[in-house]
């Protein structure tokens, strides 16, 4: 390859496999953008960051500084939802690089005669770029350097810091080298902060055995809202499958009555564009989404992406189903799990294309239709990769509000495949991470990695399918001690909520799975009970909307705990304005001592004051370690810091 140019850009950040994938970002935050930038010899150069949103003509750009080994870095500001592009364009400053040796010659006792005049042609070429205070300038020091009468007033105007800023501000850039174009998607505030709570709309009425409605759903939003959760989320809405219904605990055959799981989607009353007749009608869910709206609230829509033997595409659109020699479809299986009333969609029809279509006429009918805005995907990771970036694409040109939550409790490279396809947040590993090494080690991996980039983390402590070994045992302190952890470590969080909070916890023998299974029946709950797990979730969720530093997730970092069953962490906002320190007592059998060391070098100088948002009670540390005491009946701090 021929090219004069003398700058090399490598090791560009952040960027994800070559520029494929965007990284994310939401509304005013930050791109923090490195690379190495180096020449051959000694020259001086320069680079900086140019970046545009994608409805804007004209190029930003910030310039970058050295920090070490030729490494240069800058952040730039991301203010507009949809898609910023940006690269590194680097240079040989010709003119600082002339300004730095004649400094050096002058140092030097060296007559400078022919560099002044040198310098008066780097001068004249700015002329045309500058202000016109800053022409009149410029006249005279080439009027200087050209006379060598003016020899005295030369020397003072080539080393003068009013020039240098000069050539700073207005470089030539000859032979300048660009690195490739990068993207980043930028998303509301949600993306990023968001507390979730589900329940199934069918058990929400205030009558035992009385199937729930959306005005039913309605009557509990004031509830919703009380404790603190913004997205209300439920499982899917659609009419349910008659053929092979599930009943009570995954029976294969359903009992007279048995309501069936809201998954087995798609029946003689309508598919995916349908809602549960007993649920009520569109109008109904319409009114309930305007109304949780209205309060603060988002619902998010279940988007499953499968049939229930008499759903309508299976007659209708046989080619978008596979069919085996003896004229059945194989049912959906995950092993040992078993899906007889459901029936996957396939994907590698020859009618894909309508199919695809179909498929987003879908998700585009409830966006459109009744105001949806957030979807929880079930089992991406069963659908091509390549239909979800196309799909997720395809709806943030029109509705760029629209957010994805991935479930996908899979294989880590696939889960991450889902999150760089455009998913914006993701269901994780924590529901099984329990041990302090394992919960430092996995938040690491997803705040100091490439991961951070990317994978937005949702900490979800239980599921309507999973119940986790750790909540089995029914122990308040565990479930106080995870909703901390989940609510504190992660920006956003989301629990099964009534059996969450009622802290239901009768499992299938040998399995992470709830015995008498709502996903199958009714249930009736106590909606106007309220317990010490409430009381506490309640506050906690009202902490994180006050604090800035609890509203994100990267921005943490560990302190030394001399005991492996206390756990402590600092978080901050990235502005350093509002500072939090959590510590918690993972043993929820015992009470727990231990000194905390603070992390001064993040925080500043000693003394601080630590206020416990939870309690209330205040302290005063004056020293780099402190001791705290933690009992099971409270497992934690969660500690405002003011210097």
């Amino acid at each position: 390859m021929q090219n004069q140019t003398r700058i090399i850009i490598e090791n560009v950040k952040p960027q994800l496999d070559g520029g494929v994938f965007y990284i994310k970002r939401i509304v005013n935050q930050n791109v923090s953008v490195s690379a190495n930038v180096f020449s051959d010899g000694h020259d001086v150069i320069a680079c900086c960051v140019k970046f545009k949103h994608e409805l804007e003509k004209k190029w930003s750009e910030v310039r970058m500084s050295p920090t070490e080994n030729d490494e240069w870095s800058v952040d730039f500001k991301v203010i507009k939802q949809g898609v910023y592009s940006y690269f590194i364009e680097g240079w040989v400053d010709y003119a600082l690089n002339w300004q730095h040796g004649t400094e050096r010659k002058i140092k030097d006792n060296q007559h400078v005669k022919s560099e002044l005049l040198e310098g008066a042609e780097y001068c004249s070429a700015i002329l045309k770029d500058v202000s016109k205070e800053e022409k009149v300038y410029l006249n005279e020091v080439i009027k200087s350097f050209q006379d060598e009468k003016l020899y005295g007033k030369a020397v003072e105007f080539a080393l003068s810091n009013e020039l240098h800023q000069i050539f700073l501000k207005y470089p030539t850039r000859t032979l300048a080298n660009t690195s490739a174009e990068l993207k980043v998607y930028v998303d509301r505030k949600k993306a990023l902060f968001s507390t979730w709570y589900e329940f199934f709309p069918r058990s929400a009425s205030e009558n035992t055995g009385k199937h729930g409605t959306f005005k039913d759903c309605e009557r509990l939003l004031p509830r919703v809202l009380e404790m603190g959760f913004d997205t209300l989320y439920f499982p899917p809405i659609h009419p349910i499958g008659e053929v092979n219904r599930k009943g009570k605990n995954n029976a294969t055959n359903a009992e007279n009555g048995d309501v069936g799981s809201p998954w087995g989607i798609g029946s003689k009353y309508g598919g995916h564009k349908s809602t549960h007749p007993k649920l009520g009608s569109i109008d109904d869910f319409k009114s309930l989404v305007n109304k949780a709206q209205s309060m603060g609230i988002e619902i998010a829509m279940d988007y499953a992406l499968q049939a229930a033997p008499d759903h309508p595409y299976v007659k209708d659109f046989p080619q978008w189903f596979k069919w085996r020699p003896d004229g059945t479809v194989q049912y959906a299986e995950n092993p040992p799990k078993k899906y007889q009333d459901i029936q996957p969609i396939y994907f590698e029809s020859g009618d894909w294309k309508n199919l695809w279509k179909e498929l987003l006429d879908i998700a585009l009918f409830w966006i459109e239709e009744c105001g949806i805005k957030i979807y929880r995907v079930d089992n991406p990771h069963t659908k091509p990769f390549y239909f979800w970036g196309w799909l997720i694409s395809e709806i943030k040109k029109k509705h760029p509000d629209v957010l994805f939550l991935a479930e996908a409790f899979t294989r880590p490279k696939i889960m991450n495949e889902l999150a760089k396809q455009g998913f914006t947040q993701s269901y994780t590993y924590f529901t099984w991470r329990n041990s302090k090494a394992e919960l430092i080690d996995y938040l690491t991996e997803l705040t100091q990695t490439e991961q951070k980039e990317f994978f937005r983390p949702n900490f979800w402590p239980n599921t309507p399918d999973i119940l986790p070994y750790a909540l089995q045992n029914g122990h308040e302190s565990v479930y106080l001690q995870k909703y901390f952890l989940a609510a504190t470590l992660s920006s956003s969080v989301g629990i099964y909520g009534p059996a969450y909070e009622f802290m239901v916890h009768q499992a299938m023998p040998g399995k992470e799975e709830y015995l008498n299974s709502e996903k199958y029946e009714v249930y009736h709950w106590d909606w106007e009970a309220k317990n010490k797990l409430t009381t506490i979730i309640t506050r906690i969720n009202h902490i994180r909307k006050q604090h800035e530093s609890l509203q994100q997730t990267n921005n943490i970092v560990f302190c030394k705990v001399e005991n492996d069953q206390i756990m402590a962490y600092y978080k901050f906002n990235d502005s350093k304005t509002d500072h939090t320190l959590m510590i918690c007592n993972l043993d929820p059998y015992y009470p727990k001592q231990a000194m905390v060391r603070l992390p001064l070098e993040e925080i500043g100088n000693q003394p601080v004051r630590v206020t416990d948002l939870i309690t209330g009670n205040s302290y005063l540390w004056d020293k780099e370690w402190n001791f705290v005491e933690l009992h099971p009946a409270l497992p934690f701090h969660l500690f405002k810091i003011e210097r």
